[in-house]
């Protein structure tokens, strides 16, 4: 057994592990198993979206602080704090839609040649990694291969694609699952009905779930409902505006502080920025709307209790009277047909009013209200 293990008092390290991945066991599995062999100086968390990640890096980081410390369980409980007061704790989230490269090379790859403030460990976590660009990567890439004995490094990703194989070959992978509906469910608060809908339709994504029971979460799903196709760009383009705008902001802090980058080259980030943040939201809307059809379709077909809205059945089943199953199912096939067209940078504009058309097609006004085509 390894120093690292010995230096923490049994059954005292796994506690905050357990409650973290409670319904993650392959991720419990390999995170105890690290702190009782002596954890690896690089580990990539990857997962879906609210699946804990997040939750399970700060509980691991925890651990590994505590072993080195004076009092592991004061270093355990300041480490546990979010945000943290630690001083070898060094926790990076993106700056709007990406990880600012300055940021990354100071606060990560200098800073982990600096020794620990106290104790013998520093623990350095990037969410969201791929939101890192390919210069950061390749600027972090050497920090992977060759760190101090005392780093330990644990990156974040819901999105594995969007990471260097050179990056992800040298680290560590821990598995996440998406979470049950139960867990989803237990960590919201509200209205049963409402409560038992969001966690049916986020996937298992606590996030996704909670801000499908905010206001705007609402109006998102009305949408979807209403197949508002114009309402639901227009809100998109917003939001997409907003992102662009916060990226340039960014990228510009970034070239006054050295960093060399073109106009040109800064004006196509923030444009992808804010492409990202519109498709983001349009796929939601779109989802959501493939789901209602899918409700439908249960709900025509005798079967309720397979339904995800919860909270409008009475809504589904006086659509769904008189209808046939087969109808609501192509069109959520059609939804879903033009969530993957706006994969391949599609114009929106024209993939939702061929939408409008394949839905009119496919569902009578009689039974359901005419989709809107985008102006």
């Amino acid at each position: 057994m390894s120093d690292f293990a010995l230096s923490v008092p049994p059954g005292a390290k796994n506690r905050e592990i357990e409650a973290a991945t409670e319904h993650q066991p392959r991720a419990r599995a390999a995170l105890s198993a690290a702190l009782a062999s002596g954890p690896s100086h690089a580990y990539l968390f990857r997962g879906p979206r609210g699946a804990g990640k997040r939750a399970a890096a700060r509980a691991f980081a925890a651990e590994i602080l505590a072993a080195g410390a004076d009092d592991p369980d004061d270093a355990r409980r300041r480490a546990m704090l979010d945000p943290s007061p630690h001083p070898d704790l060094v926790w990076l989230a993106p700056s709007g839609a990406q990880h600012l490269v300055e940021a990354v090379r100071e606060r990560v790859i200098r800073a982990a040649s600096y020794r620990p403030f106290e104790g013998g460990r520093r623990v350095f976590v990037l969410e969201s990694a791929e939101a890192m660009r390919d210069e950061s990567q390749n600027a972090l890439l050497k920090t992977l291969e060759e760190p101090p004995g005392f780093v330990h490094l644990i990156l974040l990703t819901s999105e594995p694609a969007g990471l260097l194989e050179t990056i992800a070959s040298r680290c560590q992978p821990i598995e996440f699952e998406r979470l049950p509906v139960e867990a989803v469910e237990a960590s919201l608060d509200g209205a049963p009905e409402e409560v038992a809908a969001a966690a049916r339709l986020s996937g298992g994504d606590v996030e996704l779930a909670r801000l499908l029971m905010t206001e705007r979460g609402r109006e998102i799903r009305d949408e979807a409902v209403r197949q508002d196709w114009k309402a639901m760009l227009g809100a998109a383009e917003r939001a997409g505006e907003d992102a662009e705008a916060a990226a340039r902001e960014a990228l510009e802090a970034e070239r006054e502080g050295g960093v060399k980058r073109s106009a040109r080259d800064l004006a196509d980030e923030a444009k992808r920025a804010g492409r990202r943040r519109r498709t983001e939201l349009l796929d939601l809307g779109l989802a959501l709307a493939a789901a209602w059809f899918r409700d439908l379709a249960a709900l025509a077909a005798g079967a309720p209790d397979a339904a995800f809205n919860r909270d409008r059945l009475t809504e589904l089943a006086a659509q769904a009277v008189g209808l046939d199953p087969s109808r609501p199912r192509r069109a959520a096939e059609a939804v879903q047909d033009t969530r993957r067209r706006l994969d391949l940078n599609v114009s929106e504009e024209l993939a939702l009013e061929a939408l409008s058309v394949r839905l009119e097609r496919t569902v009578s006004d009689a039974v359901m209200r005419r989709p809107q085509s985008p102006k």
